[in-house]
């Protein structure tokens, strides 16, 4: 029996029934074709803010997302051949952390001056990356480059912001071949709007 025959044969229960079911199933049916996309704006320079967008794109990455990060202002450093990012105690209360090494009476406690005090010690920015640098080798967690890298291969689509390249006179010389596109937001943003999670870095 075709579906019309049989659609003729039912009442009105049986058809309301018959409805929900194939909603159900063609519903489902959409999800198991449908493949999950992310989109990160990502806008800080420093060491510690590069971490996120990187993790987040190739764990998203890994599970089989389509995932873009679009670099913009001081993001756009991430994506420079050479990176020689920073970690900054300025407008960071969190800043406080633990010593990486020395005595034992030592390693493992935290510095305890305030982030205005750290701020104006010379070179506190430099201990500080230095301190950040150690701590994370010592953990066995992947550098910058490293984790660009696994991006890249993951085939996370890179977008430098073309706007920001013009406003601090950049040449695309400067940055990492593996580029997808230098565009400006109104080209990145209808991507954004059809991407299931969008996430501001």
């Amino acid at each position: 029996m075709n579906n019309t025959a049989e659609i003729q044969d039912m009442s009105v229960n049986e058809l309301n029934r018959w409805f929900d079911q194939r909603f159900e199933e063609k519903i489902t049916e959409r999800e198991a074709d449908h493949t999950p996309a992310m989109t990160i704006i990502s806008t800080k320079g420093t060491l510690d803010q590069a971490y996120p967008p990187f993790i987040l794109a190739s764990t998203a990455a890994a599970l089989g997302w389509d995932v873009s990060i679009f670099f913009t202002f001081y993001g756009l450093s991430l994506l420079k051949k050479n990176m020689n990012l920073k970690v900054t105690p300025l407008g960071n209360p969190a800043m406080p952390m633990k010593l990486p090494s020395g005595p034992s009476w030592m390693k493992g406690k935290e510095v305890s001056l305030p982030t205005s005090v750290m701020s104006l010690m010379p070179g506190f920015e430099n201990m500080a990356t230095s301190m950040m640098r150690k701590t994370m080798d010592s953990k066995g967690i992947a550098r910058i480059d490293e984790l660009r890298e696994m991006c890249v291969e993951a085939d996370v689509k890179l977008v430098a912001c073309q706007m920001t390249v013009d406003l601090f006179e950049y040449s695309k010389d400067e940055f990492i071949p593996e580029i997808e596109e230098w565009v400006g937001a109104a080209s990145f943003l209808p991507k954004a709007l059809k991407a299931d999670v969008n996430l501001f870095m």
